[in-house]
């Protein structure tokens, strides 16, 4: 007997509809979705076939793929506590220093806005995260215990991916040992900032990073910061580590700020460099610094994905935990205005699943596919990133665990 259930009168996007081979608007039908052992096991259009298996309603309510957060720090924020604005530093460094006396006073507190700061991420529709926890000589291990016990209350209603965050440097702080630990403990990549500023030593901050991914066959996901010239050095160092450890498609830069920095043409060498060796980005798309150049990028073919970072923290006061708000910013920043590329914009918070691609072909959802739905009050993907539209209900594996239909 089965045990699946049928979400009725979905709104899914059909394609795209032309006037002088111009797209004006996305096409939408209303249909039924079978959710079986947390797929979408058939996708039915007209009248609901005859069945006796339970039903909800979606009302008409637009069906998109949930959302990816791929970069945040769940581990150290001020969310779900008092609020405190950001204390004015010259350089990295001075941030942190501040750490030093800083993350021994948020420990108590972690697990629950840890847990906090998840609950709002599942709200908007996230339900893959992508997460930075800090190890550090003040805390070791500690975060990561409070960030496994916070995932662990969310089993069920979301995944996560933990990368071992030597924040005041891998070799500045003398963390090899702790992220080799952590590695053991349950953290899923290995982590590292800006081996020139911070460890000072490029060459020996990615090799020890590298040795570290290969004794836990592990992928990497290192903070990049280093401006201009000093950054794109050490993302070429980078590519030619990726490809003498075999690490291609293993490897991500998190916000790679260098890109923004030169000029579009050295910018798209750059990117065809990391396209070889499928080194990909994360970007926060920020507004007080220099945007990288994500369109060129992803026309390069490097994956581009967005996060939230910092949320409500000692690095910023800013952050609303909302992927979508993120594609939205993007499509603002790039001008990205009419139907299709809205619609494609999208693509960047949910692991480049759209519900059309350029063409107007649906690409999702397919019968197969896990049953991981947001539902929105929107026409089309395209309104919901520009407008960022109101999420109803959050569906991960076949179950809604957040909002109702």
């Amino acid at each position: 007997m089965s045990t699946g259930y049928w979400i009725t009168n979905v709104r899914l996007e059909s394609g795209y509809r032309k006037e002088n081979d111009k797209v004006v608007a996305t096409e939408t039908q209303v249909a039924h979705l079978l959710i079986e052992d947390g797929k979408i096991a058939q996708i039915a259009y007209g009248a609901l076939p005859q069945t006796e298996l339970p039903k909800q309603d979606a009302a008409g309510l637009l069906a998109l793929p949930t959302f990816r957060d791929m970069h945040i720090h769940i581990d150290k924020t001020y969310y779900g506590g008092p609020w405190k604005a950001v204390t004015p530093i010259k350089t990295i460094l001075d941030r942190l220093s501040e750490e030093a006396t800083l993350m021994t006073q948020l420990l108590p507190t972690a697990q629950e806005r840890a847990e906090k700061m998840l609950a709002l991420l599942l709200s908007s529709g996230t339900t893959h995260v992508r997460s930075h926890c800090n190890i550090d000589p003040y805390i070791g291990l500690k975060n990561l215990e409070a960030t496994l016990a916070a995932i662990e209350t969310f089993k069920g209603k979301l995944s996560c991916e933990i990368v071992a965050f030597p924040q005041q440097g891998l070799l500045r702080s003398n963390q090899v040992e702790n992220i080799r630990e952590a590695l053991k403990m349950g953290a899923t990549y290995v982590g590292g900032v800006d081996p020139a500023n911070v460890d000072q030593n490029i060459e020996k901050s990615l090799s020890t990073v590298f040795e570290l991914a290969v004794e836990a066959d592990a992928p990497i996901d290192l903070h990049l910061h280093d401006p201009d010239y000093l950054g794109i050095f050490t993302f070429k160092r980078l590519a030619k580590m990726t490809e003498d450890a075999g690490w291609k498609g293993r490897v991500t830069i998190s916000h790679a700020n260098s890109l923004g920095d030169i000029s579009l043409a050295e910018a798209a060498e750059v990117a065809e460099m990391l396209a070889e060796q499928g080194i990909s980005i994360t970007s926060t798309v920020p507004v007080i610094k220099p945007t990288i150049p994500i369109p060129l990028l992803h026309e390069k073919g490097v994956s581009v994905s967005l996060g939230d970072d910092s949320i409500t923290d000692h690095w910023s006061p800013f952050g609303q935990g909302d992927s979508l708000e993120k594609a939205g910013r993007l499509a603002e920043r790039f001008r990205m205005q009419d139907e299709r590329s809205l619609s494609q914009a999208l693509g960047f918070i949910t692991g480049h699943k759209t519900p059309l691609d350029k063409e107007g072909n649906r690409q999702w959802p397919n019968v197969g596919d896990d049953a991981d739905i947001v539902f929105l009050h929107a026409a089309s993907a395209g309104e919901a990133v520009a407008r960022r539209s109101k999420r109803q209900a959050v569906m991960f594996k076949g179950n809604i665990v957040h909002g109702s239909l």
